[in-house]
């Protein structure tokens, strides 16, 4: 037989109940499958647009280097195509074939003039003393400056003339005439300008004219080339001496020979490579014009004139160009350019020679010394074109298009890269935008699924939550139980007992601020803290502390026959005036009698100026009685004395309390101004020494006291009347 259920206590709310059973609720099903569905939903979107957007912003990286790639093999390839059509059109001109005539005969006018012996010594002096350390200092190598001297008549003429006296290449080729007379100087003051003009213009490092037995008969810097004989001279072997070679072995006009850069004395350690075409008369040869090829314009196409992000190679990116055979730069680094001490230090770890890293610093050039030992440069020296993604010459990891390029003959190929981490700065924004999307989803999907399940029982939460914060002590708490009829009064008897409660606790809270205002009217907060906790005797000791006790003189026979009510009213007009002011100075009142009004400062809040504060003080009360008896037509003054010293605070009494103040200079200050019968401002000697010289005293005599005399000294009413004028 079962046991009937026990009915209820009557007055008792039965809330359902909150025990979990076995297993799980309608909510945490239906949160788990909205969380499972929307998870599975973002994870294959994800994955779908991950790849699709991965391979295609790859792509897009790769598509803009083979842009700049083959932009700037464009470039390239118009460059040398202008400087070949520029010196077939010079070689054709009658300027050029004038000037190599003219200085080939003026020349061979000078075969026959010997150097005397201290223009020999000249000459080598500049070679032992400037070009040999010059030369030594660019190659790293020791030299042997005697042996470079000129023996060559002509040679070692043109060398004392003109490249002996120039101080730098720029003072050479400024030169129009060394005025030495001679039929060679008359040439080069008749067309050096046109040669200079044609250096300059298309930045050449150096324009050299031959003669066709090899002889360097013209150069515009006049550096030590200049009479030189390419076939037998100590630059037979050069790169230069082969392409002149060439140009002349065909014996065959409008053609010019392209040498790569290869190393050349002349130039203090600075690679040359040269273009040399004939120039003929009638249709035969009659000498060669040779240029050396402008390093600067081949860094400014490679460079992209310094701009690389306005060309789309970002923060790291760069062009350059290697020597298929030696795997060295043709072109300059860009980290050299920009960055050259962290240049110094990536390009050793990444192999680099330490000599080598170190001489494209202090050059400021990595042609010819930086060595591209790449992926990219050796598929491209198979004659191959194409992307890759490898290590850097400098050991970081890069995206490269390369290619060969045929410019002329020269075996070089141009590679593009930039820093991997940079070009797929897209694909790492974009993954990490759709991890943050998806979390996003999920998150919004959870929310939503959460506020589904939770309108099922929010009628029934909403009350248990309300009765929890009016446990807590929170007052005025409301809630909306729902339509149900049941929970709808249930809610309404509840929302009426919290304002209930809500009432009588708003009642507490202003009955407790009122008592806390009235104790904080009668004493100082620390001794209100006291207070409250308990403490059954109450008293603080305080140090430097100045006192005033002033009374109302005139204030007595103002007030006689005047009614109590009336009379007190005026008092409290006066008193409220004192306490304004002592808010404004800074000055704490203690108590107001009829009799007196006592106050201090530096007592709650410590004060170094508190003397100054409480005379400044006096003398506005003195303001106040003033314009106060001119007011009312009578005539009213303050007497007040003023003490700093020791005074000790506290509560007196035990069922009836009083806050009052005391000690000696309490009673010094009291004694001073009960001792006086003139109205007027009377200080202590202790006062008068932290006084300024601003505020004038006169000497009042003596007071007597448990200690014996004190000084006595009175403010001078001109001071108090100036305030007042003011």
């Amino acid at each position: 037989m079962s046991t009937p259920p026990i009915p209820p206590a009557q007055g008792t709310i039965v809330l359902p109940s909150t025990t979990m059973k076995a297993g799980l609720s309608i909510r945490s099903i239906l949160l788990i499958r909205l969380l499972l569905v929307s998870v599975a939903s973002s994870v294959v979107v994800g994955l779908i647009g991950y790849v699709n957007g991965r391979d295609s912003l790859r792509d897009a990286a790769f598509n803009r280097l083979v842009e700049v790639r083959d932009s700037r093999a464009r470039e390239m390839q118009d460059l040398f195509d202008t400087i070949e059509s520029t010196l077939l059109l010079n070689a054709r001109g009658e300027s050029v074939r004038e000037a190599v005539q003219a200085f080939s005969a003026g020349f061979a006018d000078l075969e026959g003039r010997e150097l005397t012996a201290d223009e020999r010594a000249t000459l080598q002096a500049y070679y032992t003393g400037t070009f040999g350390p010059q030369l030594a200092s660019a190659t790293g190598a020791t030299v042997d400056a005697s042996t470079l001297v000129p023996t060559d008549p002509a040679e070692a003429y043109l060398q004392l003339n003109y490249t002996a006296k120039a101080a730098s290449f720029a003072d050479a080729i400024a030169v129009d005439d060394a005025g030495d007379g001679s039929e060679w100087s008359q040439a080069h003051a008749l067309y050096h300008d046109y040669f200079r003009r044609m250096t300059e213009l298309f930045t050449y490092e150096d324009v050299l004219l031959l003669d066709t037995k090899g002889n360097v008969v013209y150069t515009a810097y006049k550096g030590v080339d200049l009479g030189t004989n390419l076939d037998t001279g100590p630059l037979q072997r050069t790169n230069l001496a082969a392409a002149y070679s060439a140009a002349l072995t065909g014996n065959v006009a409008d053609t010019v020979e392209f040498t790569d850069f290869a190393d050349y004395p002349p130039s203090l350690g600075v690679p040359a490579a040269w273009a040399v075409t004939p120039v003929a008369v009638d249709g035969t040869i009659v000498g060669a014009l040779a240029v050396e090829l402008p390093v600067a314009a081949i860094n400014q196409v490679m460079t992209g004139g310094g701009d690389w992000e306005a060309s789309g190679l970002g923060r790291t990116g760069e062009t350059y160009i290697v020597g298929a055979q030696d795997n060295l730069m043709r072109s300059a680094s860009r980290d050299l350019i920009e960055h050259p001490d962290d240049y110094e230090k990536q390009a050793i770890e990444a192999g680099t020679p330490p000599e080598a890293a170190r001489q494209a610093v202090e050059t400021g050039n990595t042609l010819l010394v930086q060595p591209v030992r790449t992926d990219a440069v050796s598929t491209a020296a198979e004659g191959k074109t194409g992307t890759n993604l490898a290590v850097g010459y400098l050991g970081s990891e890069t995206i490269a298009a390369y290619a060969p390029l045929d410019l002329h003959g020269l075996d070089w190929v141009i590679v593009a890269e930039i820093d991997s981490s940079e070009a797929f700065a897209p694909v790492d924004d974009f993954t990490r935008n759709l991890v943050l999307s998806s979390a996003i989803i999920v998150l919004l999907v959870s929310l939503l699924s959460l506020v589904i399940a939770g309108v099922i029982v929010r009628p029934v939460r909403r009350l248990r939550d309300a009765a929890r914060r009016i446990a807590a002590g929170e007052t005025g708490v409301q809630v909306d139980a729902g339509t149900s009829d049941e929970l709808a009064d249930v809610g309404a008897a509840f929302n009426d007992m919290s304002r209930s409660l809500q009432v009588k606790a708003t009642l507490l809270e202003e009955q407790q601020a009122e008592n806390e205002r009235l104790l904080l009217s009668l004493m100082p907060e620390p001794l209100v803290k006291k207070y409250k906790e308990g403490a059954q005797t109450i008293v603080l000791d305080h140090q430097e502390v100045s006192v005033l006790f002033a009374d109302i003189v005139g204030f007595e026979a103002f007030s006689r026959g005047l009614p109590s009510e009336d009379a007190l009213e005026k008092l409290n007009e006066i008193i409220r005036a004192f306490d304004e002011a002592a808010d404004r100075y800074g000055v704490e009142r203690v108590r107001t009698t009829r009799a007196g009004y006592l106050a201090s400062c530096g007592l709650t809040i410590p004060r170094v100026d508190n003397a100054r504060r409480m005379v400044d003080f006096a003398m506005e009360l003195e303001r106040i009685a003033e314009r106060y008896g001119g007011k009312h037509g009578t005539s009213l003054s303050i007497r007040a004395g003023i003490d700093t010293g020791t005074v000790t605070s506290g509560l007196v009494g035990q069922s009836h309390i009083a806050y009052d103040l005391w000690g000696d200079a309490v009673n010094l200050a009291f004694q001073l101004q009960g001792t006086n019968r003139d109205s007027g401002i009377f200080l202590t000697q202790q006062v008068v020494d932290r006084m300024p010289d601003t505020v004038h005293v006169r000497d009042w005599g003596f007071v007597n006291t448990a200690t014996g005399p004190q000084k006595v000294w009175r403010v001078d009413p001109d001071d108090v009347h100036a305030g007042v004028e003011a």
